[in-house]
């Protein structure tokens, strides 16, 4: 399905953009000084709630797996758990081709964190993504992410050079991170530190410019760039956000090779339970993308277990002891699946409307 004309208003063909038209999409974020929830997947339930979520609120939508997601949607007993993070990641992204059209609103298919014993699994899924390419003309993703931010600069952008390298002809995107996020996000861990003189959690604003001038000649790419800003959820006022840092980094790169504001394509990860004020400004300074994972979980979760509370006696028994009345209806997966999809999907309207995104999808209708 080949891209339509993204002049004129802006308009994209419905479904997984890649190439030019997610090109299109971020810059229309930028200008529009809005932002897309990234939401972390992990099964059809939570894609399909993602899809209804964004079709309901006229947004278009970021869809991420991390490795362990990837995993867990090819199954916990796939034999080769090295293939299943490739396999799983690969049929999330074919439901999504499948399906994103249909729902009338745009989505990036995008992969979440790899670090440095996980870019086997992105090198499995360009392998893949190139073979789809071939045969259909457009990538099965439309990026991946590199997180090497616990190597030297040097070792982690020679990587997300030599991936980019490959991503690029695909139409494809890369994203990579500098600086650490806090927190811990499947099994990627770093100890929270709000201390001021942390500059690990604060990117520096010369090695976003270095990244620039290396990557920026090669193909696209975005920055997850850390301004404090923590996986998980932490009581407020226990994370300092300074989103000053990101206006920096943009003022930088823009001096230096003259460009005008807001030239880099930035991300927020750890986006859960973040201060609203300081998402806004942080969409100021050319935040496209905001990953959202932990709230997302709870929201399926929560009305799931109020769900089963509300009907006990169906989860212990298939008939009543006492009125040997069938309890089929009340423990059917379908029931209690879509109370917990329906979460999901209230959950998002709010981070649609926090993210300025809401009725905005410029997808063609």
């Amino acid at each position: 399905m080949a891209d339509v004309p993204t002049t004129g208003g802006q308009r994209l063909r419905p479904g997984v953009v890649f190439g030019d038209s997610y090109k299109a999409l971020v810059a229309a974020c930028k200008a529009g000084h809005y932002a897309l929830p990234a939401v972390n997947v992990t099964s059809t339930n939570t894609i399909n709630a993602v899809l209804e979520a964004a079709a309901a609120n006229k947004s278009d939508v970021i869809i991420q797996l991390s490795n362990s997601g990837a995993r867990f949607y090819a199954g916990e007993a796939c034999p080769d758990a090295e293939r299943a993070r490739a396999l799983g990641a690969i049929s999330a992204a074919q439901h999504v081709h499948l399906l994103a059209e249909q729902y009338g609103i745009c989505v990036v298919m995008h992969t979440d964190h790899a670090s440095r014993k996980f870019v086997p699994w992105v090198d499995a899924m360009v392998d893949s993504g190139a073979e789809y390419f071939r045969t259909h003309g457009r990538p099965l993703f439309t990026s991946h992410m590199l997180d090497l931010s616990e190597e030297p600069l040097e070792k982690n952008l020679d990587e997300c050079v030599r991936v980019l390298q490959r991503l690029a002809p695909l139409g494809m995107s890369l994203e990579l991170e500098l600086g650490v996020t806090g927190g811990e996000e499947d099994g990627i861990g770093r100890e929270y530190d709000d201390s001021a003189d942390n500059a690990r959690l604060y990117t520096q604003p010369e090695d976003v410019l270095y990244a620039y001038d290396r990557l920026s000649p090669l193909g696209s790419f975005s920055v997850a760039a850390s301004f404090g800003n923590v996986h998980g959820v932490y009581a407020p006022g226990n994370v300092r956000l300074r989103p000053e840092i990101l206006r920096a980094s943009q003022e930088m790169v823009a001096k230096r090779h003259g460009l005008g504001p807001n030239p880099l394509d930035l991300v927020f990860h750890g986006g859960s339970g973040s201060e609203k004020d300081k998402i806004h400004q942080a969409v100021q300074y050319g935040v496209f993308k905001m990953n959202i994972d932990t709230d997302t979980q709870f929201a399926f979760a929560r009305p799931i277990g109020d769900y089963v509370t509300k009907n006990k006696p169906a989860f212990e028994h298939q008939i009543d002891p006492d009125t040997k009345a069938p309890y089929k209806k009340q423990y059917d997966p379908r029931k209690w699946l879509r109370v917990g999809e329906k979460g999901i999907v209230e959950r998002l309207a709010e981070a649609f409307a926090d993210l300025g995104s809401a009725g905005r999808s410029l997808a063609q209708r």
